[in-house]
């Protein structure tokens, strides 16, 4: 007999493909991507498994699939590279491991999780992140695995903007993240983030996503969230923590404090992105305030669902 039921929300990134310019093929793909990525999860949780591990699994399948900013289709910065950042944060007792910057793990999830499990700290950067992904056997790829052509395309397109001194205001170039929040049935909570950060980013920027309490949030006592969006808007209005003081101190369900963060304190500040949120009781918020966000959710008893652009 189950303590409650267990409940899975994901992203793969907002500020999406323009509705207009998205062909049924590829919605199609992102749709597929997204339910390969639920199903990882879920298959952790309808085995009795820990919602850290059922975060992990189904980040780990959003990093492998090229279409999402993270892991194999990361971004690349003005100077052609790829610097990933991830987190995972536990709500059981708010360990958090993450690393910034990283090129090199297939799986930069895996290595935030290795900083939570095998260091004394929160977050890594550098070649001693790289060492510790080999000291824990991690797979690592080349420049030929994470290559894809659509990222590398995108960033001489802004490249050239920028030299014409045009202002680039498509929000996908900056809005590209995944991450998957969990409640298992011991009413555990997990959150887990992975980007490539912004196309044509500085190098050496880090965003929000490995930061505990902007871009990752995990506490039993409140909710697990995971961010995307423009990440330094996330990082100053502290979205993820936001979200949960909000339920702490003033009694909001977890959907009034996730829609009062992303829709009145995110949105008119140039916060343009969204979130996914559950709560102990496996309660599952998903808004975002700008034109779409790949989504998808699960209860336990019910169907998975996936979503780009209408708010389900």
């Amino acid at each position: 007999m189950t303590d409650r039921p267990y409940a899975l929300a994901l992203h793969g990134g907002a500020g999406t493909i323009l509705k207009s310019k998205m062909t049924p093929e590829r919605e199609a793909a992102y749709h597929d991507g997204l339910a390969r990525a639920l199903e990882a999860g879920e298959a952790v949780l309808r085995a009795g498994g820990a919602a850290m591990d059922a975060v992990t699994e189904a980040v780990c399948a959003l990093e492998d699939e090229p279409l999402f900013n993270a892991g194999r289709g990361a971004v690349y910065t003005t100077e052609g590279q790829q610097e990933m950042d991830a987190c995972v944060m536990d709500g059981s007792d708010r360990r958090a491991g993450a690393v910034a910057g990283i090129f090199g793990p297939k799986n930069p999830i895996r290595l935030a999780r290795a900083v939570m499990e095998r260091t004394p700290h929160v977050c890594l950067i550098g070649p001693n992140a790289l060492e510790l992904a080999r000291e824990a056997g991690l797979a690592f790829g080349d420049r030929d695995y994470f290559f894809t052509q659509p990222r590398w395309d995108s960033l001489q397109r802004t490249l050239e903007m920028r030299a014409r001194g045009e202002d680039d205001d498509d929000p996908a170039r900056r809005h590209g993240t995944v991450g998957a929040v969990a409640c298992d049935r011991a009413g555990n909570l997990a959150a887990a983030t992975s980007t490539g950060g912004m196309t044509a980013k500085l190098p050496g920027r880090v965003g929000d996503t490995p930061i505990p309490g902007a871009g990752t949030f995990a506490d039993n006592a409140t909710c697990a969230v995971s961010g995307t969006g423009h990440g330094e808007v996330f990082i100053r209005w502290s979205a993820g923590a936001e979200i949960g003081a909000r339920m702490r101190h003033l009694g909001e369900t977890l959907d009034q404090a996730a829609h009062h963060v992303v829709m009145q304190d995110l949105a008119p500040n140039d916060g343009s992105g969204g979130v996914v949120a559950v709560d102990a009781q496996g309660n599952l918020s998903l808004p975002f305030n700008c034109e779409g966000m790949y989504r998808a959710s699960v209860r336990e008893g019910a169907a998975p669902l996936t979503a780009i652009y209408e708010e389900s």
